[in-house]
């Protein structure tokens, strides 16, 4: 069995445990070397938290496909977890790019992935009922000879335009169409949560630190949900970090953040040793 193969069958098996589990979601390879370090049992990657680390936008527009399996294959070289990956809306608004998206994504070592149903199109912000469900059923296809776990989104209660039933109701549909996962991010609090789960027959994820209340890892699994996510919150918690230190040393011209940070010793012990800076390091460790 392929190390890839024997990722996807444990990541297979957490969905079917009836305890929660966090999937947390670096943004880079060093990002995802902490989190492995922690003990999580997989992870996640971020189209928000990659798009901030290169200075972009979070939206369907700014990265495009290569720009995100690049980050993504970055990430599944840096840990021995398994990674499932943000994929957007696969990239295209035909059935069959989204299909290809997924084939690329298991062609880089990825287990699963989520495609969502929004268009990035302001005007036309999610796409048809039918067109969604068809784009569902194509990603399924693609996935279904591959060690791919498949997560379906419904976006709408992000752009206030759909009642809880109508997710639902994609939600079941993307369900019957076959995908592993279902995931409805925006719900309004742990009622809603609560509702979806009971109303779908697969596992659902939903994430924390998005928007709204947050809720314990006990209180969503009461709940019903069996996955948890974060999204973009710990590059914006890092970020969060990076500007009050640097507004520290702006308006007060102290150093005092400096107390908070990880050591330098901690971090390299924690990331790929490489012979060009390996002599370096050792003389400036104590420095850092």
């Amino acid at each position: 069995m392929s190390a890839q193969k024997q990722k996807y069958e444990i990541f297979k098996t957490f969905h079917q445990h009836r305890t929660t589990f966090v999937m947390p979601n670096p943004w880079d390879a060093g990002s995802a070397r902490l989190l492995t370090s922690l003990g999580f049992e997989a992870l996640a990657t971020t189209s928000a938290g990659f798009a901030f680390s290169t200075g972009r936008r979070d939206s369907l527009t700014a990265l495009a496909c290569q720009d995100v399996l690049t980050n993504a294959a970055a990430i599944v070289s840096a840990t021995h977890l398994p990674v499932s990956a943000d994929l957007g809306n696969g990239f295209g608004a035909d059935p069959e790019t989204c299909a290809e998206t997924i084939r690329l994504a298991s062609a880089i070592g990825l287990v699963g992935g989520s495609i969502e149903d929004a268009t990035g199109d302001p005007e036309r912000p999610i796409y048809d009922f039918g067109h969604a469900v068809d784009r569902v059923k194509a990603a399924v296809e693609a996935a279904r000879d591959l060690p791919f776990i498949l997560t379906a989104r419904a976006e709408s209660q992000l752009y206030g335009d759909a009642s809880l039933d109508a997710t639902i109701r994609r939600l079941q549909a993307f369900s019957e169409a076959g995908a592993d996962v279902l995931y409805a991010p925006g719900l309004r609090d742990i009622d809603a949560i609560r509702e979806v789960c009971r109303s779908v027959d697969k596992p659902v994820n939903v994430v924390m630190g998005l928007k709204g209340p947050v809720y314990s890892v006990a209180e969503l699994q009461e709940a019903g949900v069996r996955r948890i996510s974060v999204g973009g919150s710990l590059a914006r918690a890092a970020l969060g970090g990076l500007m009050r230190a640097a507004r520290e040393i702006r308006d007060a011209g102290t150093f005092s953040y400096t107390a908070e940070a990880l050591p330098g010793a901690d971090l390299s012990s924690l990331m790929s040793p490489d012979p060009v800076f390996e002599r370096r390091d050792e003389e400036t460790t104590d420095e850092i």
